[in-house]
């Protein structure tokens, strides 16, 4: 059954803020978004009072500063969003005495394991925006004891900016794209995300003295493992099955695809333990995949 909850979420705009804000109305949850200008992270001192004045059971910070190359040049203003303005919103929730729950990624880890990451993993970041994600974990789990970090890989969704609509983009113009093989995750669709955070929240709500249900939690898409390469490769052969062009892919390596920041070579995350604490599991990668090309492509052709 639905708990009633008033939510609120930061990055108005954002993929995760989008998906949760039409998964909400559907499910009859008072959602509130907030955003540029009134809640500004990197300008940390707006965000607590814009949380405050809404009053919500729950905090959902899913805003954050996601540019991972520009942030090796601009890392005061990717510490400000991603730490700073954690630490804000942790304070708010200390204050409301509600739990917040805090967006985080795969880049806190170095990438070189050679199994999926677990929560207690040694961390290591190898640029800002890891780093800065990472440090606002720390700053979340030292304001408030009432948090959940939820770490996410490869996130995705019909609008926004991300691989998928990349590929899909580079499509129009392109028979052939040459796409990096060499670096493994789970692509991951926001609004299969949006829905977990809903049902985190509301056991977090209904379970307020269970310590087992806050803490970090690895959420992700099932299904085999991926590349980039595989990922692309679902992406154009669902295009071509709604009546698009045909495009290949052509497998590189990382050392072919150069960028001012090493994206790991390993972003699988384990998420065991939010299945055994929450009993979430989120769907095959290739679902997400699908359901994302075929909604956006829809928005293409209206």
């Amino acid at each position: 059954m639905q708990v009633a909850m008033r939510v609120l979420v930061t990055g108005r705009h954002g993929q995760i803020a989008t998906a949760l804000m039409e998964i909400a109305a559907a499910r009859g949850v008072e959602l509130i978004a907030r955003g540029r200008p009134e809640l500004d992270l990197e300008r940390p001192e707006t965000v607590a009072p814009a949380i405050l004045a809404a009053k919500p059971d729950v905090i959902v910070n899913a805003a954050a500063w996601t540019a991972v190359d520009a942030a090796e040049t601009e890392p005061v203003r990717a510490f400000l969003a991603n730490a700073d303005g954690a630490r804000e919103a942790a304070a708010a929730a200390l204050a409301l005495g509600c739990p917040l729950i805090q967006i985080s990624t795969d880049y806190v880890f170095a990438g070189d394991l050679d199994r999926p990451y677990r929560e207690d993993d040694p961390t290591g970041p190898s640029g800002v925006y890891g780093a800065s994600k990472l440090m606002g974990e720390k700053v979340v789990a030292a304001g408030t004891p009432d948090h959940a970090i939820l770490r996410t890989s490869w996130v995705h969704a019909a609008e926004g900016k991300n691989f998928v609509r990349t590929m899909l983009r580079l499509a129009e113009t392109r028979d052939e794209v040459a796409v990096v093989a060499d670096q493994f995750g789970a692509p991951t669709y926001a609004p299969h995300i949006a829905s977990a955070v809903l049902a985190v929240a509301a056991r977090l709500l209904r379970e307020p003295q269970d310590g087992a249900l806050r803490g970090v939690f690895h959420l992700s898409s099932t299904g085999p493992t991926a590349s980039w390469a595989d990922v692309a490769e679902a992406v154009f052969a669902r295009l071509a099955a709604q009546g698009g062009k045909a495009v290949t892919v052509k497998r590189i390596t990382t050392a072919e695809y150069p960028t001012p920041v090493r994206r790991p070579t390993n972003s699988r995350l384990d998420c065991g333990k939010l299945e055994r604490r929450y009993g979430i599991v989120l769907p095959d990668w290739r679902e997400g995949v699908e359901a994302c090309v075929a909604r956006a492509l829809s928005a293409s052709r209206a």
